[in-house]
């Protein structure tokens, strides 16, 4: 038997892209065979298609973070052929062949069951971008935040991780505040959920008070850098921001004032390494708290030759929303 993927390999020429027809002997090591249905584009997808290869430190490979599909065999007694099942995280597209691919093999250990209520289209409409921001949400609900409580601010809201992010609170009774860097973002954030939309460039300046006035119940922050440094002086007294991207920076030119004066809390939010039992619930949230109607909205479909163009794309920041693949 064979399977369609799309592979990356280096050569002398440089790295090269294409899709090619693979025998089953090739499928990476693993209990469980998958027939993927739909995989997705992030960050780091774009990365592995790069001119550099990004993440990949072995060629050939086949990127593809996270993908859903239908178990063709499996070794493992807890899945059976025909259940849907959902992978995302582990590494998997960076150090193991991902989801751009017909088929693929992983353990057992790495999968999630598809939770009722959403079909594999819609599960990686999610992907590990709304895994993230459900996560986010359980992460500050954990600390305390509720919906009677004040504004709560998604930055970085018109990219995956933090549209969905917009679309949980809002859906959750929250008053969402959105950043975006683009005006043509608002109808479409406002569509999510937002109730008021604020520029990128009000909170990109840096300032030299370490706290301002009390603003955010609380924050899921996709930006990092300045920005995060100057929401967390904006925090309501024992507010919390989950940390969950660094579009803006990885350096952190914060005061450790909000920390001590306000009991502030930054809580970093990590999905790659999540164990099962916190991704399952995560998952049950997301098929009852995230508005499903609104995931097309947010999704943009397209097929495996399509790939590598949205991988150059989402580089530049040029794409909106969740952008899914069709196997």
């Amino acid at each position: 038997m064979s399977y369609t993927a799309l592979v990356v390999d280096k050569t002398e020429d440089g790295v090269t892209q294409t899709i090619q027809t693979l025998d089953n002997d090739t499928l990476p090591k693993g209990d469980v065979t998958v027939a993927v249905e739909y995989s997705s584009v992030n960050y780091k997808d774009g990365l592995c298609l790069s001119a550099t290869g990004g993440l990949v430190r072995k060629f050939p490979h086949v990127p593809g973070i996270d993908y859903a599909g239908t178990v063709e065999h499996s070794a493992d007694p807890r899945y059976m052929p025909g259940d849907k099942v959902v992978l995302t995280g582990w590494r998997v597209g960076e150090n193991h062949w991902g989801g751009y691919a017909t088929r693929t093999r992983i353990a057992a250990d790495k999968l999630v069951p598809l939770p009722q209520g959403l079909s594999a289209a819609q599960a990686m409409m999610v992907g590990t971008a709304g895994l993230t921001s459900m996560l986010a949400v359980m992460a500050l609900e954990k600390h305390g935040l509720t919906p009677d409580q004040g504004e709560v601010l998604v930055t970085g809201a018109s990219g995956g991780v933090g549209s969905v992010a917009v679309a949980i609170l809002a859906n959750l009774g929250y008053q969402v505040v959105a950043v975006t860097g683009r005006d043509a973002n608002t109808a479409f954030l406002t569509d999510l959920g937002a109730t008021r939309i604020v520029s990128r460039a009000e909170l990109s300046e840096t300032v030299k008070r370490p706290l301002e006035s009390e603003t955010w119940a609380g924050c899921i922050d996709a930006v990092g850098g300045s920005m995060l440094a100057r929401v967390l002086g904006q925090i309501k007294y024992g507010g919390s921001v989950a940390a969950i991207g660094l579009a803006g920076g990885a350096d952190l030119p914060a005061s450790v004032v909000p920390f001590l004066l306000r009991g502030v809390n930054l809580l970093g939010i990590d999905s790659v390494m999540q164990p099962f039992d916190n991704r399952q619930k995560a998952w049950a949230r997301i098929a009852t708290d995230l508005p499903i109607a609104k995931l097309e909205a947010l999704s943009t479909r397209i097929k495996l030759e399509d790939v590598t163009d949205a991988g150059a794309r989402i580089l530049k920041g040029e794409i909106k929303g969740r952008t899914i693949v069709e196997l």
